[in-house]
């Protein structure tokens, strides 16, 4: 039960909760990248990178819930159109002169919209960690949002893994480029 006041309100753990796929995507390497070049350089790469997402997610159909410095939250309906788009972030960037490269971490899962803008929920946070557990230029994801619609998405188990704030292991896939 939840206390509201003088009313108290019935909690149903399913209410208001909606499966989406979140992604975290980040430049790896930025505050070193900042550090030798300076300011300005590193605002240059951050234009690219913010202008890079923002086309690629407006042509999905994909959300920036918001930009985090040299990174973004991305919010999808389906977990094979937040892959697409990351896998061509990801390809973009490669093949561009960008002097840095793109990490990511996926998941989906049930979660809450919290005040209209944010979320809340275990998709979020693995997103998040798995994520700052990429190398440059890998995208991790957790194995249970795989589908057979994936299939210009070649994927390979990696293991369960302990995740900072998660008391069971994850079984998780590294995603690679189509060749």
């Amino acid at each position: 039960m939840l206390r509201l006041g003088r009313k108290m309100i019935e909690e149903n753990p399913y209410e208001d909760r909606f499966e989406r796929t979140f992604a975290f995507v980040d430049l790896s390497g930025f505050t070193t990248f900042t550090d030798r070049w300076g300011d300005k350089a590193a605002v240059e790469v951050l234009n690219d990178f913010r202008f890079l997402v923002r086309t690629i997610a407006s042509r999905k159909g994909i959300r920036i819930a918001k930009w985090l410095g040299d990174g973004a939250m991305l919010v999808a309906v389906e977990p094979e159109t937040a892959t697409e788009a990351i896998m061509e972030m990801l390809e973009s960037l490669a093949q561009s002169d960008a002097p840095l490269e793109l990490r990511a971490g996926l998941a989906s899962g049930p979660v809450l919209l919290v005040d209209g803008e944010d979320y809340l929920g275990h998709a979020v946070n693995m997103a998040s960690r798995l994520c700052d557990r990429a190398g440059p230029g890998e995208v991790l994801a957790t194995s249970s949002m795989i589908t057979s619609l994936m299939v210009n998405t070649p994927s390979s188990p990696i293991g369960k893994h302990k995740i900072k704030g998660f008391k069971e292991p994850i079984e998780l896939v590294r995603l690679a480029l189509a060749d």
